[in-house]
């Protein structure tokens, strides 16, 4: 008998080694029951809440080549953390000769069995569920006090070790005065050219470019909002452009 092993990881607070563990456990497992595994299947820092999953749609797509027998996850949340996914994916293996095997997981044949799975894709997909609305609820409360929600940053602004915001001395008046020279009329690259030669970078790193100096003259944190989903919160942070100036920008912008 053949198998592959599916293994995956996503930002829940797992890393690297996580994918290492749920491969050596697999191994054990087919070496156990005399299952020879020819290749393995990993995606890293995937989300099972979506199917959007490389390595895994080509695993679901190589099961149609009569490869392999069995696909082994650590887990059935490794495989799917809903339960249509779950179902649809596993009709079309079992359509293809696959069986799905969970090695932490052991589940009897016959009618106990399908109970016990179900149970089991019932809370992966609960504790997925869970795990979002405690996400969303701690992000939410951030917003409202006034700390970071997360994401890559905003150029004039430095956060400390408690998620505040403060105005970074270097770069926020220099976004000011970008700002200000929109206002006055001068061109978009001409702005680009400003803040690159003033040595400004986005927040990856790289050079100012015409779409990231757009999407900071939209910015509405400049003027102290801070939102998530449908809360916006004004004067949450400080502000760095006068509220009048950030309209006659988004004026000039819209035209």
């Amino acid at each position: 008998m053949t198998a592959v092993i599916y293994a995956r990881y996503s930002s829940d607070n797992q890393r690297e080694e996580s994918i290492e563990g749920q491969i050596r456990e697999c191994t054990a497992y087919a070496e156990k029951n005399g299952i020879t595994v020819i290749k393995h299947y990993i995606d890293r820092a995937f989300s099972a809440k979506t199917d959007n999953r490389p390595e895994f749609q080509q695993m679901i797509k190589d099961s149609g080549k009569k490869l392999f027998d069995v696909v082994l996850v650590w887990k059935f949340d490794r495989f799917a953390r809903n339960r249509f996914d779950s179902a649809n994916y596993k009709m079309i293996l079992k359509k293809n000769g696959v069986h799905l095997i969970s090695v932490m997981e052991p589940i009897a044949e016959g009618s106990q069995g399908i109970l016990v799975e179900t149970l089991l894709e019932g809370m992966a997909e609960y504790y997925s569920a869970e795990l979002s609305e405690k996400v969303i609820r701690g992000q939410t409360e951030n917003a409202l006090k006034g700390t970071c929600t997360g994401g890559t940053g905003t150029i004039g602004y430095k956060i400390d070790d408690d998620k505040f915001y403060h105005l970074d001395p270097l770069t926020a008046p220099l976004v000011l005065e970008a700002f200000q020279r929109y206002d006055n009329g001068d061109k978009m690259v001409e702005i680009v050219n400003f803040l690159n030669d003033k040595g400004v970078r986005n927040m990856l790193g790289g050079k100012m470019t015409h779409s990231s100096v757009n999407t900071m003259l939209k910015n509405r944190r400049y003027i102290g909002e801070l939102s998530f989903r449908d809360i916006v919160v004004p004067d949450a942070i400080p502000v760095i452009v006068p509220k009048d100036l950030f309209d006659r920008v988004q004026k000039r912008l819209d035209k």
